[in-house]
């Protein structure tokens, strides 16, 4: 990945080494700073692990369920490695970036796991699921441990998959759900991810807000037209 890169998001940045520090480890924390920042870590690994062990034990009554399975395999991805993440100098709290980004991290705790309505098969789903987990890494590897879940500005990244669209990650969840949901469809899934997709879209336009006071993003987003999806947004 070249030194010289743009883009920050809640899952973001690689910063340009001639550039001041944009993340911190604990160690530099202050003690509540510190506290902080070690309780919601735990409280994220404890709703993932509650999560996974209710998805996992239906899984286990019917393994044909493969889409139950990446499911939760997509849930480590997206937020037991941003329990690794570094501390960002500078966090979006405002309560509407809050909501968005809790609520578009954790929404998995709402999903139906129980059978839905197949619309296209088991297999197809999971290979729509695959591709966004692969995805997601390819946009996580990009940013090496610059991403989290609240907005912040960790640095600039554009190399890797931020060459395609500025906020690839976003691209790798819509694809994992949307895999899911079509193998699991019905009225609950369908307000829990539409819900998600909304959260998802304000999370995104509230993060490039909090970005574009860097003159080194608005340089990158003038080069990469698109956010998530090539050609529609």
């Amino acid at each position: 990945m070249p030194d010289s890169t743009v883009h920050a998001t809640s899952d973001s940045i690689q910063r340009p080494q001639s550039a001041a520090p944009a993340a911190r480890t604990l160690e530099t924390l202050d003690l509540r700073e510190a506290v902080v920042e070690i309780l919601a870590r735990v409280a994220a690994a404890t709703l993932l692990s509650l999560f996974a062990y209710a998805a996992i034990k239906r899984w286990l009554a019917d393994p044909t369920r493969i889409t139950l399975v990446l499911l939760v395999v997509g849930a480590f991805v997206t937020v037991g490695l941003s329990l690794f993440a570094r501390v960002p100098l500078r966090r979006d709290w405002t309560p509407f970036a809050f909501v968005c980004a809790i609520g578009g991290t954790f929404y998995f705790l709402a999903v139906r796991l129980a059978p839905g309505i197949q619309l296209i098969p088991e297999a197809a789903g999971a290979a729509l699921q695959l591709f966004g987990i692969f995805w997601e890494l390819f946009a996580k590897a990009s940013l090496r441990r610059s991403f989290g879940i609240l907005p912040a500005n960790r640095g600039v990244v554009s190399g890797g998959a931020y060459r395609f669209v500025r906020h690839p990650m976003y691209l790798g969840y819509f694809l994992l759900d949307l895999g899911f949901l079509l193998v699991n469809f019905g009225i609950q899934n369908v307000i829990v991810y539409g819900c998600q997709f909304a959260l998802q879209v304000g999370r995104i336009l509230r993060e490039e807000k909090l970005l574009s006071d860097d003159e080194r993003y608005r340089a990158y987003r003038s080069k990469v037209k698109f956010r998530v999806i090539p050609g529609v947004f």
